[in-house]
Parts: structure tokens; sequence; C-alpha cells
């Protein structure tokens, strides 16, 4: 049989960790390796694999979803942390988390606390995870933390699932679209082209207009091409860049049924992400900080930074809310209610929802709207392109008539 590589994190009686890499058939066999010597395995994983499980399958927010049901459900039973992390690893499907629930159990085993054994994985948990489950640990309301924060991952899923499936078929038919008029440009209005200079024909406005679009495709096709990689890239360093991000973030709220969803996407995130905050102990001011961080909308973050720093300073969230253009008025009037019945949480769980089936009606109509323009579009290229053709054609056989 081959032997594979392993690294291993080990423990041995004294309390002195090891580390290392050993030659074995399997994973079982690494780990009897390893016992055999009288240490006690911490985690083991094959070598050099991590980097590539990381490159080769990404983790959903339905796979974090999971994996933080199932870790409520063992919490609530009363089964051992190591215990149960290990048995949700044996069963996940996903190898990069797999090899990351591992490594979390064998922090956990070796003394560090569930916070501290998911800070070096914020980058796949998020921070609102990681802070939301520190703030659970200390206020002891870690089950109910647990099991919202998963009901939060589903939903953002299946919105985030509902949102890329009405895009679909408008983004698909634009991609045929495109690639059916390079390859006309490129092949077809060419030939015609050279066949219309050989008659000497004079050329009506379309066909000039065509021919013309067709010889810069064909000659300075390396620009096109590397204006719009150059283009993308630009585009990126501007979405990371603060002014430049709050900049684009406006021009796309001026759209107005892409405003609509993106307005509902983000309020719903906010108000999940508000609710959650709360009931896992975080203050009012923490939890207003993490929400907007975590909202996705420049716009908004920077509305609930301005509202955090008037409530540090002593105002009422009811008073400051009417600084945050952004949040619409039936929000800002369940949240004021929420303020005043101590019901905050309960009220953010409300707006979460209503804006939940608010970009899901919205997404089912997206094709409905974009339809006709898309309709039209393909009319009028089509219209051009034949005219440019026909034309021409319609002149040499009155000539020949």
């Amino acid at each position: 049989m081959s032997q594979l590589a392993f690294q291993y994190r080990a423990i041995d009686r004294r309390g002195v960790k090891a580390k290392g890499v050993l030659q074995a058939p399997s994973r079982e066999e690494a780990y009897r390796q390893i016992t055999a010597t009288g240490m006690r395995p911490l985690r083991i994983t094959a070598a050099g694999s991590r980097f590539s499980l990381k490159r080769r399958k990404r983790v959903t927010l339905k796979d974090l979803s999971h994996l933080t049901y199932q870790f409520s459900v063992l919490m609530e039973a009363r089964i051992p942390i190591v215990d149960g992390l290990r048995s949700i690893a044996e069963q996940e499907t996903n190898p990069r988390l797999r090899v990351v629930i591992e490594e979390i159990a064998a922090d956990v085993e070796s003394g560090k606390n569930i916070t501290e054994a998911l800070s070096p994985h914020k980058a796949l948990f998020g921070e609102v995870y990681v802070e939301s489950i520190r703030a659970a640990e200390t206020s002891g309301n870690m089950i109910e933390v647990l099991s919202r924060m998963a009901d939060m991952l589903e939903r953002q899923y299946e919105m985030s699932k509902s949102v890329k499936g009405a895009l679909m078929y408008p983004a698909c038919v634009i991609a045929a679209l495109t690639l059916a008029v390079t390859f006309l440009m490129i092949f077809v209005v060419p030939r015609f082209a050279s066949m219309f200079e050989a008659r000497g024909l004079e050329l009506p406005v379309p066909t000039q207009m065509v021919i013309a679009i067709s010889d810069t495709i064909r000659i300075y096709w390396y620009i096109l091409l590397g204006g719009v990689v150059g283009g993308g890239w630009l585009l990126h360093r501007a979405w990371k860049h603060q002014k430049t991000r709050h900049k684009i973030d406006s021009w796309l709220h001026a759209i107005p049924m892409l405003k609509s969803i993106l307005q509902g996407l983000a309020i719903s995130r906010f108000a999940h992400v508000f609710s959650i905050s709360l009931r896992s102990g975080l203050g009012l001011i923490d939890s207003l900080e993490l929400s907007g961080r975590s909202s996705g909308r420049p716009l908004l973050q920077r509305d609930t930074e301005m509202m955090r720093d008037q409530v540090r300073v002593g105002g009422q969230l009811s008073d400051v809310m009417v600084t945050c253009t952004y949040l619409p008025p039936f929000t800002r009037r369940m949240l004021s209610a929420g303020e005043e019945s101590a019901e905050m949480s309960k009220m953010c769980e409300i707006v979460a929802r209503h804006y939940d089936r608010e970009v899901q009606h919205l997404t089912k109509n997206i094709a409905t709207v974009i339809e006709p323009v898309m309709v039209v579009g393909l009319a009028a290229v089509v219209l051009l392109i034949a005219l440019a053709i026909f034309l021409p054609l319609w002149n040499m056989a009155a000539l020949i008539g």
C-alpha cells in the first residue's frame, strides 16, 4: 500500500506539545503510530493538503449553516464539545471545512475556548460569527445564538441563490448575444465588405457603421480586451478604496430596480445581525457597529457609524436614527418601537423577515422587467446588422435589374 505524508500535532504525558510529519497508508494508521509513542494526537492532516483544499472547494453559507445547526444541537444535548466537533468532522463532505473543524476541535482539546479556536478562521466564518460567539460565551447564551445564527445563514444562502438565479437568464442572453455579434463582426461582415468594395458600391450609413465596428474589433482586439481587463481591475481597486466605494455604491443605488434589491438585502442582513448581536449579549453600540459592517453596503455602514457615535455620547437610538437616510421609515419606526418596549431584538427579526419577503418578490419579477429591455436591445442589434448587409444587396439587385 502506498504511503502518504501526514502532518500532526500532539501532546505527551507531561503536557508538552510536539509536531511533525510521518508516513502512513491512512489517517487511522497515522493516529495509531502517534499513540504508540505515548503521545495524544491533537490534529492530523494530510501534508500539503490544507492549501490545496482551500483552493479546490470553497465553503458556502449553506455549509456554515449546517455546521452551526449541528453544533447547536450537540451543545443542547450536552455532548462534550471536542467529541461533538470530531463527530461532525467525520460526516462532513466538504474537505476544506472538515480540516477546519478538526483544527477547532484540536484547539479546544488543548485548552482554548470556542472563540479562541474560531479566531484563526475568522476569514472563513466572518467577523459577525466570531464576535457573536464571543459574546454568547460570556453571557452563557450559546445555544440560542447558534440556532439563530444557523437560521440567518440559511436565509442569506437562499436569498443569494434566488438573486443569482433571477440574474442567470439575462446574463446568459447577453453573453450569447455578445458572442454571436462578435462572430458576425469578425468572420461574416468582412466577407460582405470585401464583396461590396469589389463592386464599387456606395455604402449606406448602417453598413459603414457596422464595417467600421468590425474593423475596429479585428484590428484593435488586443486593446479592447486589455481595456476590459484593465477596467475590471480598476473597478476592483476602486471598490477597495473607501471614498470611491461610497461613490460606486451611490451610483448603484441610482438604478431603480437594483436599488430596491440592494437596500432590501442590506437591511435584512443588518436587522438579522443586530438581533443576534443583542441576544448574544453585545451592547447597543457594539451591535450597531457590527451590524453596519456586516450589511455589505458602504452607504448603510456610513450611516450606522454616525448613529453609533451619537449613541456613544448619550443619544437615544430613536432620535439618532433620523440621521440615517438609508433606513426607510418603516424600519426606523419598528426599531424605535423596539427601543421603547425593550424588545429591540424581536423587532429586528420582524424587520428582517419583512425585507426577506420583499427581496424574494423583487427577484421573482426581475425577468419580467428586464425581458422587454433585452428584446428591444436584441431587435435593435439584429436590425442594424441586417440593414448593413441587405441594403447594399438590394442596391446591387437594382443595378443588375
